[in-house]
C-alpha cells in the first residue's frame, strides 16, 4: 500500500516521518505492517477515511471522510514504557492538551481510554501490542451534532462544537504529533511524573467514591491516590486497597458521592 504522501515533521522522534493515506481498513493495521523493521520507529500512519476502525474490546470507531483525525504511531519503547496504562496515559494526556490548545476548554479521561469533552467523548485510543506496540488515537474534529444523533451516538461529540468554527484536519493532526512527541520525549528523559501528574488530574476522579471494574469482581470506595503503581481505594469499612491499573476496565463514579459534592 503506497501512501499518498509523506510528511517530515520537525519533531525529535514521532512524526519524523507521517505516512498519509487517503483511505485505509485500520491506521493500526498498516502501523502492525512495518513492524518487522524497527528503523519505522516513531513512523505516523495517517489516513483521511479508514473502513475498519478498531476500538477498545473489538468495538468499531466510526468517522466520516475528513471529519477527523485518525492516525496510529508505531513505537518500540523500553520494557518500563512498554505498559499498556502508561501508553495510554501518554496519548490521552496528549489528546487532552491537544483539545485545551484548540477549543480553551479542558478535557476529561474517561478510564481507561476515552477523552470526552463536557461529558461527551471526542477521542478513543486503542493500544496494541506485538511485534511493535502500536498506539492508535481517533479524534472527532469536524462533525455536525446531527452525525451522532442520528446514529444515537448521543454521548459523542467533536471539537468543532466547541469553536466559532470549523478546523482544519490537516493542522490539529500536526498539532498532536508535535505534543505526542514532546510529551514522549520527556518519558525517554526518565520523567514519569509529570505524565502520571497529568493523567491523574485529567481523570478528575481523586477523592470521589469510584466502582472500579476487574476481570472477575468490582470494587467501590474512596479514590485515593491514582498511580501506575496501583489505583489505591479506601472501602466503606476502611480497608485499603490497590488494583494494579492493566486489571480494571472501568473506572467511574459510584451512587456514593453526596458527600464529596465540592471536592
Amino acid at each position: 500500500m503506497t501512501p499518498r504522501e509523506e510528511w517530515h515533521l520537525p519533531t525529535q522522534h514521532i512524526g519524523r516521518r507521517v505516512l498519509v493515506f487517503d483511505r485505509v481498513g485500520s491506521t493500526n493495521s498498516v502501523a502492525t505492517s512495518l513492524a518487522s523493521d524497527r528503523g519505522n520507529a516513531g513512523v505516523v500512519v495517517l489516513a483521511h477515511e479508514q473502513t475498519a476502525g478498531r476500538g477498545q474490546y473489538g468495538r468499531h470507531w466510526q468517522c466520516p471522510r475528513g471529519a477527523g483525525v485518525l492516525l496510529s504511531i508505531l513505537l518500540f519503547p523500553p520494557p518500563e514504557l512498554s505498559r499498556p496504562a502508561i501508553l495510554t496515559a501518554w496519548a490521552a494526556v496528549s489528546v487532552c492538551e491537544t483539545v485545551r490548545q484548540l477549543t480553551g476548554v479542558p478535557a476529561r479521561i474517561k478510564w481507561p481510554n476515552d477523552v470526552l469533552l463536557r461529558g461527551k467523548k471526542v477521542c478513543g485510543i486503542l493500544i496494541e501490542q506485538g511485534l511493535g506496540t502500536v498506539a492508535g488515537i481517533g479524534l472527532n474534529v469536524n462533525q455536525p451534532p446531527e452525525a451522532f444523533a442520528a446514529p444515537g451516538l448521543t454521548h459523542g461529540s467533536s471539537l468543532c462544537q466547541f469553536t466559532s468554527d470549523l478546523l482544519d484536519c490537516t493542522s490539529v493532526a500536526k498539532r498532536l504529533i508535535a505534543i505526542l512527541d514532546d510529551e514522549h520525549e520527556r518519558l525517554r528523559q526518565g520523567d514519569l511524573d509529570t505524565l502520571e501528574a497529568c493523567w491523574k488530574w485529567n481523570v478528575g476522579l481523586l477523592g470521589r467514591h469510584v466502582a472500579a471494574e476487574c476481570a472477575d469482581r468490582t470494587v467501590c470506595g474512596r479514590l485515593l491516590d491514582l498511580t501506575f503503581n496501583g489505583v489505591l481505594l479506601e472501602s466503606a469499612s476502611g480497608e485499603m486497597l490497590s488494583l494494579q491499573p492493566e486489571i480494571v476496565k472501568h473506572l467511574e463514579l459510584s451512587g456514593n458521592n453526596s458527600a464529596n459534592a465540592g471536592s
